[in-house]
């Protein structure tokens, strides 16, 4: 103990006077080479630019003579471009150490600010007085959030923050929540049910899941067929009729497979339109036709991926817009499903990657995309910039039709 207490006596104590001059000379020369000169350490000259109140405090104790008590560490505080301008500005005409008494800003907060307008003024960076305040990039955050949730009132926090992320936007789940909450947002009561059992197909069209949506449209049945890949969670097809008819269940998978090619497996509920009670249906026949494996999901959970986009759909659709009529409610439905396949983001995809980035293979470049900052103003990719592994020639009642990239290119002639 008294080996440390002589060690401590030995050390060198500094006047106010020689760390000024010490702090000057690191401001200009760097901690390294003012070390050396003055023969002070350099996690000495370090901490006294860390903490420049607790020095000044401790400069205090050790030159009794100096008018200036000890004082604890300032905490940070963050400024605007226009009052930075003005320090420098006051600092200019006084000196560094007046404007620092004057505002309360830091000396070497003003030093670091000069430094960075003279580089500004040669052309060598941004200018620290120059650009958004705090206060106009919350104002600029909180109208991204809520242009998009306005957009698309069904949305949560989660999927909104996923969808700002996708633009390049990065903002946390609890700020989304709060700027919606305050706008207005409730979140609905849902009660989830935890499994982990899970699977997931390794390429497009290796199964694809089938069932109905049930809603009433001014006292209309309505039953909505959905196809979803799913690989990819892409939705095939749909179609829609006031019944479970197993005629509007073959022409829609048809129209599906003659679009998108033909799945590996099918799994559906036990449903009248898909199963027969006595011998076998006629969508089973099709299947059997086109060499097609038909699955029947014991338990819901077995069909869990469409279970849960019927519960967004209903979410996001049905019970945000009112329908007048049926009519209406399919232009809808068409509309919400193209923007659901190409513009929405979805969490089993990583959060960034919509049903058409896996479905047609361009998930690498969408995220590279993504990183670089290229979505950020709406530039999605066109699936008419790239080429896609899906050609086929089908025949329509004895008359050819070629098919590229989803697209009809060669259609029958009409006499």
């Amino acid at each position: 103990m008294k080996d440390k207490a002589r060690v401590k006596d030995r050390r060198r104590r500094y006047s106010a006077d020689e760390r000024e001059s010490i702090l000057a000379d690191a401001e200009s020369l760097g901690v390294a080479e003012t070390a050396r000169k003055h023969g002070v350490p350099q996690s000495t000259i370090s901490n006294w630019r860390n903490r420049p109140m607790a020095a000044k405090g401790t400069a205090a104790k050790s030159a009794p003579s100096s008018p200036e008590p000890s004082a604890s560490p300032r905490v940070a505080r963050r400024y605007t471009p226009s009052q930075k301008a003005e320090i420098v500005e006051y600092a200019a005409a006084h000196s560094v150490l007046e404007a620092s008494r004057h505002f309360g800003a830091s000396r070497f907060a003003i030093y670091d600010w000069r430094r960075r307008v003279a580089k500004a003024a040669r052309g060598e960076g941004p200018s620290p007085t120059s650009g958004p305040s705090p206060s106009e990039i919350e104002e600029q955050r909180d109208r991204e959030i809520l242009g998009e949730w306005h957009k698309h009132r069904g949305l949560g926090p989660s999927q909104i923050k996923n969808q700002l992320a996708r633009r390049g936007i990065k903002v946390g789940v609890s700020t989304v929540r709060s700027v919606m909450q305050d706008a207005g947002y409730r979140p609905p009561k849902v009660k989830r049910t935890p499994h982990d059992q899970r699977y997931e197909s390794v390429r497009p069209n290796h199964r694809w899941h089938l069932d109905f949506v049930h809603r009433y449209i001014h006292r209309a049945n309505t039953f909505t067929l959905i196809l979803i890949d799913d690989h990819s969670r892409f939705v095939v097809g749909h179609g829609v009729d006031d019944r479970e008819r197993a005629a509007m269940v073959i022409r829609t998978f048809e129209e599906a497979v003659a679009r998108h090619g033909k799945p590996e497996r099918v799994m559906s509920d036990g449903g009248g339109a898909f199963w027969s009670w006595r011998g076998i249906s006629k969508f089973t026949t099709l299947l059997t036709e086109m060499e097609i494996e038909h699955e029947k999901a014991e338990h819901k959970e077995h069909n869990g991926k469409i279970e849960v986009f019927n519960a967004n759909l209903a979410k996001e659709l049905f019970d945000v817009h009112r329908f007048w009529d049926v009519t209406q409610m399919k232009r809808r439905l068409s509309t919400h499903l193209h923007w659901y396949n190409h513009a929405r983001t979805h969490h089993a995809l990583g959060g960034l990657l919509v049903p058409a980035d896996r479905y047609y293979g361009r998930a690498e470049e969408v995220l590279a995309r993504i990183e670089s900052g290229a979505l950020r103003d709406g530039d999605e990719l066109s699936l008419g910039e790239r080429c896609l592994d899906l050609f086929k020639v089908v025949s329509r009642g004895g008359v050819p039709e070629v098919w590229l990239l989803g697209q009809r290119l060669l259609a029958p002639t009409t006499p």
